[in-house]
């Protein structure tokens, strides 16, 4: 394939894996190879050509046509208009004042690639980009020319100035919607996810109403990716590891030669977890983000029971088998939600509801922030569930140094768990749940 071509199509698979496509090595080569055979005169036949050697799934056939069509659309200069005669001279002037449409796009595009326009990470940069690709076709001398001719005593200088003005107008214009495509393409993927690394380092309780969609589809994603990690139920019995030595006794008996080849079996089973979560209102956001976690993590969690409390404690189990996870998570606030605390009522209700399924199998996650109002705590409640369960889990949205202070149990209630820590971002979660699925499902 000649240079100019093979240097598009790198830049389009570059495009490509911005919009989270990704193209191996192999892949880039196999396309590479197609449209050196189809060549780049059909397009519909070069789309799918590339369509056929990068795209693995109906999703990313989707993406796919969508940056093809940003990518190879060409939307600058193309107003209809008078019919201009081509200028071979690449003077930013001559180009204007000719009408050559056709010359100043490909004036911009040769511009585009020579200051890195396709480098772009962040949307904001448009502005710096725009610039220095003007800057390059030679717009400090052509504002140099306008100054020069608005100073002119003629009158016909003074009217080819407003000419150029008003093309510089039109190129100002034509190069913001140029940068804002390179932007589009480029830049898209990478501002989503910088914004997805600060949302999952951000406070749940600093979460804004117009990044909650974002931050669930952020909380639904991690969980997918730890669900595709664990979700193999490993049952090694007749494949596996390999037991050398009763392999080896075996053997013996054939003059050494293992003809009966033993695996050892190791059944390891998946994860039964409990969560209680205080929904009152000082923990409210925290308890929606790890519901939504833990429910998209179902597929690999043997059993799941879910309670919410604030004053009382209530199954939602129902709520997130037969609802939406938007809709159970209202339906939970508004049952028992935003109500005074009482901890140690809600452990007497768990052990009254729940308790005959609590065993050493049974791994316990609690949310709150261990305040009860200066209601009675329970901790013999506490001790027996950490007697009674393989490990409790708390996960507080306060950092340590509250803890143990005014209304504040959790110091007390932090002795009976085997892990209690501060869990007030994403990132915090998902390392937590993570661990809990790792203890019970090695890699």
């Amino acid at each position: 394939m000649p240079g100019a071509e093979s240097s598009v199509l790198e830049d389009f698979i570059r495009a490509l894996r911005a919009s989270d496509v990704p193209v191996s090595p192999a892949e880039a080569i196999d396309a590479h190879r197609a449209l050196a055979d189809v060549g780049f005169s059909d397009r519909t036949l070069v789309k799918d050509a590339l369509a056929v050697t990068l795209a693995k799934s109906v999703e990313e056939v989707a993406r796919l046509d969508v940056c093809f069509d940003i990518f190879f659309a060409r939307r600058e200069f193309t107003a209809s208009g008078a019919e201009a005669a081509p200028t071979d001279d690449g003077d930013l002037e001559d180009m204007i004042l000719a009408e050559d449409r056709a010359a100043l796009a490909n004036a911009m595009e040769a511009a585009a690639g020579a200051v890195g326009a396709s480098d772009i990470q962040l949307s904001t940069q448009r502005g710096l980009f725009g610039r220095r690709l003007l800057d390059q076709m030679g717009l400090r001398g052509l504002e140099a020319r306008i100054a020069a001719l608005r100073d002119a005593e003629a009158a016909d200088q003074r009217a080819l100035a407003e000419r150029l003005a008003a093309g510089r107008a039109e190129l100002f214009v034509q190069a913001n919607a140029f940068v804002d495509r390179q932007a589009r393409l480029y830049a898209g993927e990478t501002g989503r996810r910088l914004r997805e690394q600060i949302l999952a380092k951000q406070a749940f309780t600093a979460i804004a109403g117009e990044d909650v969609r974002a931050m669930e589809a952020l909380v639904r994603r991690m969980a997918r990716r730890l669900a595709q990690r664990y979700a193999r139920r490993r049952h090694r019995a007749k494949v596996g590891k390999l037991d050398v030595r009763h392999t080896v006794r075996k053997s013996l008996t054939h003059d050494g030669v293992p003809f009966d080849i033993v695996w050892k079996q190791e059944t390891i089973e998946k994860p039964q977890i409990v969560v209680v979560c205080d929904v009152s209102r000082s923990v409210a956001a925290a308890a929606q983000f790890l519901l939504l976690f833990l429910h998209s993590l179902k597929e690999v969690v043997q059993r799941l029971d879910a309670f919410a409390f604030s004053d009382r404690l209530v199954s939602v189990d129902d709520l997130l088998d037969d609802e939406t996870v938007d809709d159970a998570i209202t339906l939970i606030l508004e049952r028992v939600g935003f109500r005074p605390t009482d901890y140690g009522r809600a452990l007497q209700d768990l052990f009254d509801q729940h308790g005959a399924r609590l065993d050493r199998r049974t791994t316990v996650i609690i949310l709150g922030d261990g305040r009860s109002n200066y209601a009675e705590p329970r901790l013999d409640l506490m001790r027996r569930l950490a007697d009674q369960t393989r490990s409790v889990i708390w996960l507080n949205p306060e950092p340590e140094t509250y803890w143990g202070q005014g209304d504040s149990k959790m110091d007390l209630y932090a002795r009976f768990c085997r892990v209690a820590k501060t869990c007030n971002t994403l990132t915090g979660l998902e390392r937590i749940i993570e661990d809990v699925l790792r203890t019970h499902l090695p890699r």
